[in-house]
């Protein structure tokens, strides 16, 4: 009998969009005859639908009316299956819309890729592909990912967080931040991927103009210093903590000093990447101008390619991620910039060139989850106990650990 896989996108994030383009090229590329596919749509609102049309890229262009032909579902779990069930429930007739074995969030951004929807799955008792909670968290927030990496020796570009708070005296925190910071300097979206909010500052007037913009996005900023000569080298991740591999690296090729969210997704398509979009329209991140392999000698590649694996495991990860890293052309000194725990189109294109189809890389993944899975069930997380037996709990009762 073949795995039910429940393909998860959308969601409420700026990267909404872009998760439905990744979603359903990957799932047009899922072997069928081992898998059945079950594509679910995340709203803005964070409701879940379901549907013959649910997964078809040219129905998103009228989400409403998608929605109106689709089907509403909660998950609701049943000793040990997980069923997904209309909402609202008809008084008569079967309500559960099919049972889920396998849940495979292809999601992007703050309140899905954070952990947030990796947590609800795992209540759920599912196997989960990709990253778990904690390690999604860790690779969203920019600022406890570096202190992680700093304590594995991973080099990273010091930083400071600044939040709202700070905000509110805007005078003051640009004081702060030239005094810790020569410019350029680059203000970041603590939580954010896909280059959204991200600005650089070469003086006071520009660095006011980025703080605007980078709080218009998340309550907590990143500051760091910006390299003036930047080379940028992306490098994917699979695996988990006990065996990872890296793929092959490229060279992003930006129409400005920072790579946008325009040159990630609304550029030029790629000669390379042509046949990783069987769905037509936008290919997601396999649509951005790079070169593949990266324009860097064997030795930096080999230095990215092992950097990158000891980041991923360092960070607890699972499943692909693509890890951003970036090149000082003055001192050729390498640093870690950031990590996508879910990337654009899953890197599938970074695979491609060591002779990993697409098709492969997502069983990969789905067996990855898998034996996470099998792992779980010999931990043991709760055991019978008396405890509870002849409580009384009153106003002067110091608690269980009075």
């Amino acid at each position: 009998m073949k795995l039910k896989v429940a393909v998860l996108f959308g969601g409420k994030s700026t990267e909404h969009e872009i998760s439905i383009i990744s979603a359903i090229q990957a799932i047009g590329f899922i072997n069928k005859e081992k898998y059945d596919v079950v594509p679910v749509y995340i709203t803005k609102n964070n409701d879940f639908y379901v549907g013959d049309d649910i997964g078809k890229i040219e129905e998103y262009t009228h989400i409403n009316q998608l929605l109106a032909k689709s089907t509403q579902v909660v998950w609701v779990k049943e000793n040990d299956k997980v069923n997904l069930v209309r909402y609202p429930m008809k008084k008569f007739g079967n309500n559960v819309m099919t049972q889920v074995d396998v849940a495979f969030p292809i999601v992007h951004g703050t309140n899905v890729e954070d952990g947030t929807l990796q947590g609800f799955l795992a209540t759920l008792g599912l196997p989960v592909v990709g990253c778990d909670v904690l390690s999604s968290a860790v690779g969203m927030n920019k600022y406890v990912m570096k202190t992680v990496l700093k304590d594995n020796d991973i080099p990273v570009l010091d930083c400071k967080c600044y939040t709202w708070k700070d905000y509110e005296d805007v005078d003051a925190l640009v004081a702060k931040i030239e005094k810790t910071f020569d410019y350029p300097v680059i203000i970041k979206p603590l939580n954010l991927g896909s280059s959204i909010g991200i600005k650089k500052a070469s003086d006071r007037a520009s660095l006011l103009e980025a703080l605007d913009l980078g709080f218009e996005f998340s309550k907590k900023i990143l500051v760091e210093h910006a390299i003036s000569k930047l080379k940028e080298i992306n490098c994917s991740v699979l695996g988990d903590y006990e065996s990872a591999e890296a793929s092959e690296c490229e060279e992003p090729i930006n129409s400005d000093e920072i790579l946008s969210f325009e040159d990630k997704y609304i550029g030029g398509g790629s000669k390379g990447s042509a046949k990783g979009a069987k769905t037509g329209g936008s290919k997601g991140m396999a649509s951005l101008k790079r070169k593949i392999p990266a324009d860097i000698s064997d030795e930096m590649r080999d230095k990215i390619r092992k950097m990158a694996v000891d980041a991923f495991i360092a960070l607890g990860c699972s499943g692909v991620s693509r890890i951003d890293f970036m090149i000082d052309m003055e001192t050729n000194n390498v640093y870690f910039n950031e990590i996508n725990t879910i990337p654009g189109s899953l890197s599938f294109y970074l695979w491609e060139p060591l002779g990993m189809k697409y098709e492969h890389l997502l069983d990969n993944m789905i067996q990855l989850a898998l034996k996470a899975d099998r792992e779980n069930h010999k931990v043991v997380y709760s055991f019978d106990t008396n405890v509870l037996e002849g409580v009384k709990l009153g106003g002067g009762s110091k608690g269980s650990k009075g």
